[in-house]
């Protein structure tokens, strides 16, 4: 099999089996049929729903004194009580399919049946007929430089024109569809609203679904149920077809009525498709495909010399990249639950922004992957949530700044919604989202302008409100209350529970938040003041009678022993405090609390077992990123490699949810390259199976890139390329080598800070000078 290239020999059965293709705003998924296709389509902002109204009524921040009395005494049965007592009464809308192209293109038998998705070009393929007069083959795309999915189908299989069919399967009631021909080619348009409100697939309701046929406003807006259209177009294009589609949203801002102006929507998407029938196949497929190879060939992976199952590692590393570049671009939304695809109007999870891991995962390899103009929509979300939240963090805890809770969508949702406390009662998500934005200006990627315009803002907004939430324990020592950790509970009595003081996770989120203000604030700023006095006293994560890292802020009972997040190691990954050689007794809690999860069954999900990869690479535990990768790939992923949430109640009986492919590629380049604690490590948790390859061009902190290969476990070689003037620090396995630039031998010193077993060393080095070391 070609590199890049995921090979099928039979159709998708269902959605999770499907291809997936996508221009970052425009994702189409596509069953592989024989002979029709169905190209099941989706805009990443079209939602259900409408932008919020400001809640009605008195808030509940007055029960905040009271609750953190009831934490104090350990009185949490009551605590629980009133943490309730603190939601709100809404939940986050859905995500929305637009309905179905249908494409009747062959009459042929599917024999020889292949479908492949070109990892490579983004190209989406069925090839399929015995015979040179009956076969056919379709290949998709979605081009970001031409806004459009273009279809086409050749092969002596193929039917004329007067004989192909095209059609459109409402998603909606009260779809429009029409269909009319002109000059040889047929056009369809769709046009649809979506419904107003979509509760959760979870919350019991008679009406869970709800349309609403008034009229739009004089200026065609609407207050919730925004519109959208569809437009096709179908042509001869010499012996082949070819279909060429677009579609436009009625969203205007997240703040702003959205439009179902029919007219204007048909006419902004049908502009597209016209202009992209005006050029021939071939160009579109150059401009697509140079558009999309600028981003996937900027790193690569390739274990060819290690065997069929590190191959398929590579294959899953290479997907995720696909699907990163696939469904979050530059001006686009965040990629959210399922990235832009979705086929449900009432999906798993609402296929909402999920901020407290799955949205965060979705971004977590995009800097070290080369992806980092992919952040972008990220970092729109986030700056939007802060401003949304400021509203939510005074209502709710008569507190400064912003909060987000675990659920958000386009509208900018941040308030906790009616629920269990282990979901509801988590007003963290800010200071997490909040962190991606370091990340960026560790990576050295940052714009001009970015540190204070982007993420100044919101780490203000954050750390104001943390500074609120900190109170102080019975030692002195600040810790955020009321505090959970995310969707886990702990035991009293017979009980389950959630709300308490000081969880690890908000302990290291606020840590984090803290210094990334102090560190970007004008040092005189009272705020700043503040923060710096709160980091002096903040108390880190506490450490068990057993020696395990605490979830919470005593050994307390967890209710679920193999609980599928890992919320407490987060100081570990994706955090960066916790490091083998800088914190060792903590780095030993961290493995032992894994441990203990892993013993009783964590990583049952696609992305939890994602998080566990990534944990090992940074652990150095080499069997356990094994077992971690073959858990993905033979249990929790999709013939089409989607990674899966198992859920018995779904139609499919598991979920897609596109975070476990994101994380999966951040641990899978975490195993060769690191670059967190003040070296650029390389080869440091290679799996038993991975016996040679390389790795090219990955990115590191600081602005350095680095390409390695190695056999046997053994460096053979490595390039680092500078992205600053200054001292480099690399990390590798002991043994002799030697470092070499265009002049000739560069000098090295001996540093400190390396792990057991592994050597560091020094230089000074010139930015984009590149340095090549060589093992011995």
């Amino acid at each position: 099999m070609p590199r890049y290239c995921l090979d099928l020999e039979t159709p998708a059965e269902g959605f999770i089996d499907s291809f997936l293709v996508g221009n970052g705003w425009l994702g189409a998924t596509l069953r592989g049929g024989v002979g029709t296709e169905r190209f099941d389509l989706n805009l990443d902002t079209v939602w259900s729903g409408g932008p919020l109204m400001p809640e009605a009524g008195p808030g509940p921040a007055h029960l905040i004194a009271e609750l953190r009395e009831a934490i104090g005494r350990r009185d949490y049965l009551k605590a629980d009580e009133l943490g309730r007592a603190l939601q709100g009464r809404a939940w986050t809308q859905s995500y929305q399919p637009l309905g179905a192209l249908e494409l009747s293109y062959a009459d042929s038998d599917a024999s020889g049946y292949r479908r492949r998705l070109d990892l490579g070009e983004a190209v989406a393929s069925t090839v399929y007929g015995s015979r040179s007069d009956n076969a056919a083959r379709l290949d998709s795309f979605v081009s970001n430089p031409d806004g459009v999915l273009v279809a086409v189908a050749s092969g002596q299989g193929v039917r004329a024109m007067a004989a192909a069919e095209l059609a459109f399967r409402p998603a909606h009631p009260d779809t429009q569809i029409a269909i009319s021909e002109e000059h040889g080619t047929v056009w369809l348009v769709a046009t649809a609203r979506v419904p107003v409100q979509v509760l959760p697939n979870y919350v019991p309701g008679d009406a869970p679904v709800r349309y609403d046929d008034a009229p739009p406003a004089a200026d065609e807006t609407v207050a919730a149920g925004m519109g959208y259209a569809v437009v096709a177009a179908l042509q001869r294009d010499g012996d082949r077809l070819r279909l060429v589609a677009s579609a436009a949203s009625g969203f205007r801002g997240h703040d702003q009525h959205p439009s179902a102006d029919f007219a204007a929507l048909v006419r902004t998407a049908q502009a597209r498709v016209a202009k992209a029938l005006e050029q021939d196949t071939d160009a579109l497929l150059a401009r697509h495909s140079e558009d999309y190879r600028r981003y996937f060939d900027r790193v690569d992976l390739d274990l060819s010399a290690s065997g069929p199952a590190a191959e398929r590692a590579e294959l899953l590393f290479h997907f995720g990249r696909y699907l990163l570049i696939a469904s979050s671009r530059e001006g686009t939304e965040a990629a959210n639950l399922q990235g832009i695809w979705n086929v449900d109007v009432r999906p798993a999870w609402s296929s909402n922004y999920t901020i407290n891991i799955n949205t965060q995962m979705n971004y977590w390899p995009a800097e070290a992957a080369g992806l980092t103009e992919l952040c972008g929509p990220m970092f729109g979300l986030t700056r939007e949530l802060a401003e949304a939240g400021a509203g939510t963090a005074q209502r709710y805890y008569g507190a400064a700044g912003a909060t987000a809770h675990h659920n958000a969508d386009l509208w900018r949702f941040t308030a906790p919604v009616p629920g269990i406390p282990q979901w509801s009662n988590w007003p963290a998500g800010l200071y997490w989202m909040a962190a991606h934005l370091q990340h960026h200006l560790d990576y050295g990627n940052a714009a001009p302008g970015f540190a204070g315009d982007v993420a100044l803002p919101v780490f203000r907004a954050a750390a104001a409100f943390a500074l609120d939430m900190l109170v102080e324990d019975e030692t002195g020592a600040l810790v955020a209350s009321p505090s959970t950790s995310p969707e886990h509970s702990f035991v009293v009595g017979a009980a389950k529970v959630a709300i308490t003081q000081g969880t690890a996770m908000d302990q290291e989120l606020i840590r984090e938040t803290l210094e990334s203000f102090v560190g970007l604030a004008d040092p005189a700023e009272p705020l700043a003041e503040r923060g710096r006095a709160a980091l002096d006293r903040l108390r880190l994560p506490l450490i068990g009678a057993a020696g395990n890292l605490l979830e919470w802020d005593d050994d307390k009972t967890p209710a679920e022993l193999g609980h599928r997040h890992l919320s407490h190691l987060y100081g570990l990954y994706p955090g960066i405090r916790i490091t083998e050689t800088g914190t060792p007794e903590a780095f030993a809690a961290v493995r032992r609390a894994l441990k203990l999860r892993l013993d009783n069954g964590t990583g049952y999900t696609g992305w939890s077992q994602a998080w566990v990869l990534c944990l090992a690479a940074r652990l150095r535990d080499r069997e356990l990123a094994e077992r971690a990768i073959g858990g993905l790939l033979d249990q929790l992923t999709s013939r089409a490699l989607l990674v899966l949430h198992p859920h018995d109640g779904w139609a499919e009986g598991n979920v897609f949810q596109i975070d476990g492919n994101f994380g999966a590629v951040a641990g899978l380049t975490e195993l060769v390259v690191q670059s967190h604690e003040g070296a650029i490590s390389l080869i440091k948790t290679l799996p038993p199976s991975w016996t040679a390859g390389t790795i090219r061009d990955i990115r590191c902190r600081g602005g350095h890139q680095a390409s390695v290969s190695w056999r046997d476990g053994r460096l053979v070689t490595a390039r680092l390329v500078a992205g600053s003037d200054g001292e480099i620090a690399v990390e590798l396995p002991e043994g002799a080598f030697s470092v070499a630039d265009a002049s000739g031998s560069v000098a090295t010193r001996p540093a400190g800070g390396a792990a057991s077993g592994r050597q560091r060393h020094a230089w000074t080095a010139q930015a984009g000078r590149s340095y090549e070391i060589s093992g011995q």
